[in-house]
């Protein structure tokens, strides 16, 4: 039986599907790592991949294990040639998003003098401006899904974000095609309901008539997160 982690790395390898030959990049924790490789592993063979530094894989390896056949090296001035030509999708946190995936990665409260002081901008406006972007949030609640951030660090689609693609928490799967941009929710996990995930939002969302649940992992999903996460790291994402 899968577990509500197994459930949410394959809704953020889900993110990568249709990608082809561009660099799939989770950033932060066990479950982002663990979807771009398991989307290149089972549906997105063509997905580029690397250690996490500065080395493109040629097979994927384990959480925590070296590559065993590098294709090449990727220093920091050509993954930013990927970043600028749009051949990098990433898949990233956020402290605050809005309804537009406006995202917040600065500080908390008024930005000249703010209450909390976090990582900065980082590569935030670039990314989101220029590649396909998606967002894994652990932790949905009204404090994360605001009405409007604090500052923004990433650009949402009212602020000319390229390709907004994603949001996955851990209670649903949520995007962004309405009419006006704006988030919708398109599927609750399994264990949640719609009332949850209202319930945990700061601001309206789009809600069809029919929100369907977010799909389990296969069998040979779950085979390839067993050998790429023997000891199931991705857990320790969850409260």
């Amino acid at each position: 039986m899968s577990s509500r982690a197994d459930v949410c790395v394959v809704a953020c390898a889900e993110a990568f599907r249709g990608d082809g030959e561009i660099m799939a990049a989770g950033i932060g924790g066990p479950v982002t790592v663990l979807a771009a490789r398991l989307a290149r592993l089972t549906f997105e063979p063509e997905l580029l991949t690397h250690d996490g530094t500065c080395l493109l894989t040629g097979d994927v390896p384990a959480l925590g294990e070296a590559p065993g056949v590098v294709e090449g090296w990727l220093p920091f001035r050509e993954h930013l040639w990927l970043v600028l030509n749009g051949r990098r999708h990433v898949m990233l946190g956020a402290s605050q998003i809005d309804p537009y995936g406006n995202t917040n990665i600065s500080c908390i409260g008024d930005w000249a003098r703010p209450k909390a002081q976090l990582l900065g901008v980082r590569g935030a406006p670039g990314n989101t401006r220029c590649d396909p972007t998606s967002y894994w949030i652990p932790r949905h609640s009204p404090r994360v899904f605001v009405p409007e951030v604090d500052m923004v660090s990433g650009v949402g689609t009212d602020r000319g974000a390229f390709d907004l693609r994603r949001v996955v928490t851990n209670l649903a799967v949520l995007d962004f095609r309405t009419p006006g941009g704006t988030m919708r929710l398109v599927s609750v996990h399994p264990g949640v309901e719609v009332d949850d995930v209202v319930a945990a939002t700061g601001f309206e969302l789009d809600i069809p008539d029919n929100v369907p649940r977010t799909r389990g992992p296969t069998v040979e999903e779950l085979e390839v997160l067993d050998r790429l996460d023997p000891g199931r790291l991705r857990d320790r994402e969850f409260a």
